[in-house]
């Protein structure tokens, strides 16, 4: 009766409906089911607060117009064409569904009957045209035919979102499993909404706790897909939200795709072997309360609520972004010019204060599964901030951790591991570093820079970190990590380093 068909807002509806019934896959519906799912679209779509939420879905709708206000019978009139056009027996044209293949309704999805019988346009299906517009639609006739079932997905479809920022999040997905997660989760959430709504007399729906795109992750992150340990066999899945709105006032589409390259590092980072760090990275991504200003602190002021987590925000920018998330969020570099600078925790971030959440582990999966480094360069990255953080705990060479940590320029990268080297080569130690594997590292050729031989420092400086940590030689020389406050282009040891 109703299947997945691969159009984002038709799998949506597709996947609110079954959602709705309590069922796990579209086939298992009955005509029963889609008569339970009219019939609340019915009673719901044409009283408070849905009246007015639906203006951001299908405006001048006979669900939206101020002008039936007085006429309810009117809004019923058009929820039997709209929804109802599924049934046995209804009329249906030589012409096809768009989403389906299946014979279009012969019904006029309209209070009047003046529109052609089953043609829809943009007060039936969001980001659609008006009426009298032949533009972008097949054969130069306006407007898409489709059938009754269709028609009932599509006017389920809000349902199955939720409302962020005055606009719709539908989240669609290459996992069917996953559309159906997402769908089922904003379907609960706003038949709570609905019911609070109406019992507090309310127009207007109380909108999700989290900003959309942590919403997304947090959601995500609750799937069965997610929580599940990764299997062999189990089939890799992307993700794709939209942000929209249909509203009179001005369409909207931002579209935000998670690649199933970090889908696949969220659900490793699920796993026994990495979820305790992980969680204490996530945790500190968390907005935090704004500082209290003067005055009495008022009885009635609600506790804070963070809405926002920036590691889940940031997981969006990947893997363009992969470098500063890197520094960021693995070497707990502050950033310094935050968009909210009172609760945004990024901005206090100090490798002093939290050089226990530096992780090589996590760090090491981070370049396999989002930028696809290659083995034996993270091989080579590995064993030099191994032998690197031996020579600073060995030699307690202050000055070289710094520099190493706070250096802007290749040539001052490449003379202080040069220097580094000749020192413990003098006291009869093995190179820390030999041509091959820097060359593997650092460079493109023959003093030929890497363009990212930065990322490539600081990935050296988190295994370093994690090593010199754990040997103990970090906490007894905190004082020796540069705060970002601190950093400069070129710092007064670095400005000697040409002269050595």
């Amino acid at each position: 009766m109703l299947k997945y068909t691969g159009h984002s807002l038709m799998d949506v509806g597709v996947a609110t409906i079954t959602a709705f019934a309590g069922k796990t896959s579209p086939t298992q519906l009955s005509e029963a089911d889609l008569d339970r799912v009219a019939d609340y679209i019915t009673r719901e779509y044409t009283r408070q607060p849905l009246m007015s939420f639906l203006t951001v879905a299908f405006p001048n709708s006979g669900f939206t117009q101020p002008a039936y206000n007085q006429q309810p019978e009117k809004r019923l009139v058009y929820a039997e064409r709209t929804l109802r056009a599924y049934r046995t027996g209804v009329p249906t044209l030589e012409v096809t569904d768009v989403f389906t293949g299946e014979p279009a309704a012969a019904v006029p999805f309209d209070v009047k009957g003046e529109l052609k019988p089953g043609y829809t346009f943009r007060q039936h299906i969001p980001l659609l045209t008006g009426e009298d517009v032949i533009n972008f639609f097949p054969g130069g006739d306006a407007g898409l035919p489709v059938s009754g079932t269709t028609m009932l997905a599509l006017q389920a479809f809000p349902l199955g979102c939720a409302k962020c920022g005055g606009r719709l999040l539908a989240v669609h997905s290459d996992n069917d499993d996953l559309t159906l997660h997402f769908a089922r989760t904003f379907l609960e959430g706003n038949r709570r909404a609905i019911q609070l709504a109406q019992a507090t007399g309310s127009n207007k729906m109380p909108e999700p706790q989290y900003a959309y795109r942590t919403l997304l992750i947090q959601t995500l992150l609750e799937a069965d897909a997610m929580q599940r340990e990764a299997l062999e066999d189990d089939r890799p899945f992307s993700l794709t939200a939209y942000h929209l709105t249909n509203s009179g006032q001005g369409v909207g589409l931002d579209i935000y795709h998670l690649p199933l390259e970090i889908i696949g590092f969220l659900r490793d980072m699920h796993r026994a072997e990495y979820r305790q760090e992980w969680s204490a990275i996530v945790q500190r991504a968390w907005e935090i309360a704004p500082a209290k200003k003067g005055g009495k602190k008022k009885t009635e002021e609600k506790p804070f609520q963070p809405r926002r987590n920036w590691l889940y925000e940031d997981l969006f920018n990947l893997p363009n972004g992969a470098a500063r998330f890197l520094r960021t969020y693995f070497l707990r570099v502050a950033l310094r010019y935050a968009k909210s600078q009172e609760t945004d925790p990024r901005t206090g971030y100090s490798l002093q204060r939290e050089a226990e959440l530096v992780s090589w582990k996590i760090t090491e999966r981070f370049l396999r599964r989002i930028m696809h480094m290659d083995k034996e360069r993270i091989e080579h990255i590995r064993n030099l901030g191994d032998r690197l953080a031996e020579y600073v705990s060995a030699q307690n060479d202050r000055r070289f951790f710094r520099d190493f940590f706070t250096i802007r320029r290749y040539d001052y990268l490449r003379t202080v591991l040069i220097r580094a080297n000749v020192n413990w080569v003098k006291q009869g130690y093995p190179p820390i570093i030999t041509l091959d594997p820097y060359i593997a590292v650092f460079e493109e050729g023959d003093e030929l820079a890497r363009s990212d031989w930065r990322l490539a420092r600081d990935l050296v400086l988190i295994r370093m970190v994690e090593q010199l940590y754990a040997k103990g030689w970090l906490g007894q020389n905190m004082n020796v990590i540069p705060e970002m406050a601190e950093e400069a282009e070129l710092s007064e040891d670095q400005s000697t380093i040409e002269e050595a």
